[in-house]
């Protein structure tokens, strides 16, 4: 009986040891693909709390996942070491100029979408797969994701004008268009950033205005100018056929969503969907390039992050389409003329 005890002692030492060493590795691994590196022990102790919590939910939600109770999987990306509500302060800047808003509408600066009549419109559309849209970016620790969105739609509009993708400077943006209700790292709206760039007569290529993910003094110089725009378009709130018809016939189009939950942090693969996900209260904003159905019937928009290429599908979102305009993604789109 003694030595059963001690054997039985030994054998759950064993998977102790085990469990710790594979948290040990993970997070090693973690830390050694996204390049963490933390100022204290105290700090990483913390980090790792955090990142194990975050490890937990994945597991959690990916079995809801494996039994069908969901359509979408989570994984432990690079702000899998972040509080969530650290996460959305730092990285969701639509809403925080949610004032100006009302600003920017009552200049009439934009045109209203007119879908196109008696136009069939494809199934499936890609506009990367036509050579409209540039590399993933990645915004880092600033909410100046609105700039990200305006620069891809536009960087869409300049390639079906002439044929030429060019990558323009959010970092311009961010530094330059305070006066139009813009505040850089701090929140903005993608029409104000049209609006700017139309009166400013260009934007700068990210070539020569390069990205800082900080608030600088503005340096524009109209020699770098990369591509401009005549004003901009908005399309009618919550209406995902206007919408779909806008992707198809026009290109790339800038959205405002509401991105403000643990799911959208971690997400993965699969047909993003949330039923706490909101229609109105908007924070992120975001690019999208097509549109689809998956292969298990789902209808999604797809869409281009500002979060760099580890984050979900290469940087991209398959976000549910034709669920009661799911998480504001027809709310509030546009896109700039050219």
């Amino acid at each position: 009986m003694k030595l059963f005890l001690i054997l039985a002692a030994v054998v759950i030492s064993c998977q102790a040891v085990s469990f710790y060493d594979l948290v040990q590795e993970q997070w090693s691994s973690f830390k050694m693909q996204h390049s963490k590196n933390y100022d204290s022990e105290t700090e990483e102790r913390f980090r790792m709390k955090i990142f194990m919590e975050n490890a937990h939910k994945v597991a959690k939600h990916n079995k809801l996942f494996s039994q069908g109770f969901v359509k979408f999987k989570l994984g432990l990306n690079k702000y899998a070491d972040m509080l969530h509500h650290e996460f959305v302060s730092t990285l969701n800047g639509f809403n925080k100029t949610k004032n100006n808003i009302l600003k920017g509408s009552d200049l009439n600066d934009a045109v209203r979408f007119i879908s196109p009549a008696n136009v069939k419109l494809p199934d499936t559309v890609d506009w990367r797969d036509k050579g409209a849209v540039t590399e993933v970016k990645d915004q880092g620790h600033c909410g100046s994701c609105w700039s990200f969105s305006a620069t891809g739609s536009l960087e869409g509009q300049h390639f079906r004008k002439t044929g030429k993708l060019v990558s323009l400077s959010e970092q311009n943006l961010v530094d330059c268009s305070g006066r139009y209700g813009n505040n850089g790292c701090n929140g903005g709206l993608m029409d104000n950033a049209f609006r700017y760039i139309k009166d400013n007569g260009g934007i700068d290529t990210e070539k020569s205005y390069p990205y800082l993910a900080e608030d600088e003094k503005c340096h524009y110089k109209a020699q770098n100018s990369g591509a401009t725009d005549k004003g901009f378009v908005d399309i009618e709130e919550a209406n995902e056929d206007d919408l779909k018809a806008a992707v198809a016939t026009v290109g790339p189009v800038s959205i405002a969503i509401d991105a403000s939950h643990e799911t959208f942090q971690l997400y993965s693969d699969g047909v993003y969907s949330d039923p706490e996900c909101s229609s109105q209260e908007l924070d992120h904003g975001v690019l999208v390039v097509g549109y689809g159905t998956s292969d298990d019937g789902q209808d999604y928009w797809l869409v281009k992050n500002s979060w760099g290429p580890s984050w979900g599908l290469n940087g991209y979102i398959k976000m549910a389409r034709n669920q009661d305009n799911m998480c504001g993604v027809a709310s509030q789109a546009s896109y700039p003329l050219v």
